[in-house]
This record gives C-alpha cells, structure tokens and sequence, in this order.
C-alpha cells in the first residue's frame, strides 16, 4: 500500500544495526582479513535445485542477482588473494516470510589452509563476542555431529538407514508425496521438522553432514568409518544461521555435482542453469585448501534483539519496498 512508506526498524534499532556492521567489519580488520567487494549483478548463477535466483536483464543479455558472493570470491581465492571477507547483499527468489526476505545481508569469508573445525572456532568466537558485549549472560556453544543431533530425535543413524525407511518417516510427517523424494531431501525434511526444535538455546555448531548434502564441501570419512561431508551449520537459538564447508577443490568432481544438481533441477520442472564455465576455469586452474562460511547478518540481529521477524531487523523488507 502506498501510505505504508514507514520502516520495519526503530531508529533504536537501525542505530544497533549500524553497530552491529562495525562490530563484524572489524572483527576481521583485528586479524587483518581484507574486505572484498565483489559483483551482487552476475551472468552465471547457482545450479542447486533448492535455491532459486532473481533474474535481470542488462542490454538484452539474462543475468542474475547473486544468492551469496562465493562465486567471485572463489575466483579471487584462486587469483591469489588469500583469506578475503565480504559483507553485503545477496538475493533469492520465492523466499519471503517471517524468516525470508528477496534480499538479504550476508557475511561471508574464507580462511586458506584451515579445516572446518577451526573455522567453526573463529564462528562461535565471532558470535559470542558481539553477543555477550550485549548481554551479562555468556553465550552458550554446542558442538555436536549431524549423526548425534538426528539420534538423540529419531534414534536412528541418518548416514545408514535406508532410503525407503526415510521416505516412509518423511511422507508421515508432510504428505505421500515424500515418498518417492531423494534421500537428501527427506533428510532436510526430517532435521527442519523434528531436530532443530530441539536443540538447545545458544549457538549449536552441527558438523559432518551427510554426503548426500555435501553441496560444495569434501567428503570424508568419520571416525566411524562413514563417508560425510565437511560441512557444517550453526544455529542461534534453533534458527539457522549460518553453513560452512571444508571447500572442495577438486573441479571434476564439482563439475560432476553441478549437472547432478541440474539433472534434478529437471526432474523437477524447475528453470535451466548453466554451470559457471568462469568458476570453472579458476577451479582447473587451482582452488587453494580453505574454508569457508557464510552468515545471515539479519538473522543474527534477530537474535540478538529477540525480534519476531526480519521485518523489525530490516529498515525495509520486500513488503515495504
């Protein structure tokens, strides 16, 4: 509506937003990580199936508004350029809700030479600054794995039980249709329904997803001999707040996983895309070893403000615009 030109923030809050930027930028400035400012308006876009892009159009040619900054800044980690961060926008289609917004803030970074586990650390350690600098309490971290966090609800080993087990319990708990779903899928299903709302307050740091949700991280095996993904989440209070990956570096086997993602993009009548033939190139040329994250900025004010929508955190969400 045209008198709704208010915005979702308090001046109080947009102040604290303003605060929060600095605390974040500098943050890495301290450990003299330089900030990079890469391209929100691209011509590739990613293939993931559960990820939609926003489309543009520029002198007649198709291009995208970027859904995280990772594509340019693997190809300036390839470039040379070493731990780099960026703090900025990013967009994503269909995604509009109490936790959703078309646009969004996000802080990425990466660290060269460092596994998951270290860059977990360097997360809570981010978090829990600026959150105890607003709270007497201190923030509480967990670190558990994906096998843990799914047994303590299920009381069965994600990584080993069978698909068909899996599509049964996902069809019982959203429709028959699941039960012709990937295993993937159902296990996002079943960890978004039943396990996040039972973690604890706090930070959870959730490590060693399943292979089959490896996305753009490595695959190992786990002390028990099961293949995993070195991938990891975070969530502050049971809302997700951020994913990080030991980044894989083999350009084969991403390429492999690109026209995987696009082969369910068309079994599931969604949009064609095109694999990042430029990403591509910097990945034959040579990804150096790092890890990388990427943070929702608004989601974490959320928490912090123990606000009820990306609308109080926001000075103007897609319904305000």
């Amino acid at each position: 509506m045209a008198d709704n030109w208010q915005p979702g923030i308090n001046i109080s809050s947009l102040r604290d937003r303003s605060e929060l930027l600095q605390s974040l930028r500098s943050f890495f400035q301290q450990r003299q990580v330089p900030e990079v400012d890469v391209p929100v308006l691209g011509r590739s876009t990613v293939t993931d199936s559960n990820i939609e892009s926003v489309n543009a159009v520029v002198s007649g040619n198709s291009a995208y508004l970027q859904t995280s900054p990772e594509y340019f800044m693997k190809r300036l980690l390839v470039a040379g350029s070493g731990d780099i961060f960026c703090l900025g926008k990013a967009f994503r289609d269909a995604e509009i809700g109490r936790r959703h917004n078309p646009e969004f803030t996000m802080l990425e970074w990466y660290r060269c030479g460092w596994d998951e586990h270290q860059l977990m650390d360097e997360l809570a350690e981010l978090i829990s600054q600026i959150a105890n600098a607003r709270s007497e309490a201190s923030l509480a971290v967990t670190k558990v794995s994906y096998a843990d966090s799914f047994k303590s609800v299920f009381a069965i080993d994600p990584h080993s039980t069978e698909l068909g087990t899996l599509q049964k319990m996902a069809a019982e708990l959203g429709s028959e249709s699941w039960a012709e779903e990937s295993r993937a899928n159902c296990l996002d299903l079943l960890f978004s329904l039943k396990v996040e709302a039972q973690l604890p307050d706090g930070l959870v740091l959730i490590y060693d997803y399943p292979a089959c949700q490896a996305a753009l991280a490595q695959i190992h095996l786990d002390a028990q001999g099961r293949s995993v993904s070195r991938r990891f989440e975070a969530f502050f209070n049971r809302m997700e707040l951020a994913n990080g990956y030991r980044e894989l570096t083999d350009a084969r086997e991403q390429r492999q996983r690109f026209d995987k993602d696009r082969e369910q993009r068309h079994a599931h009548g969604k949009p064609e895309i095109t694999v990042d033939e430029k990403l591509m190139a910097a990945l034959d040329c040579g990804l150096p070893a790092c890890a990388g994250v990427a943070l929702g900025v608004d989601r974490l004010l959320m928490q912090l403000q123990g606000a009820e929508s990306l609308d109080q955190v926001m000075p103007f969400s897609w319904s305000r615009s």
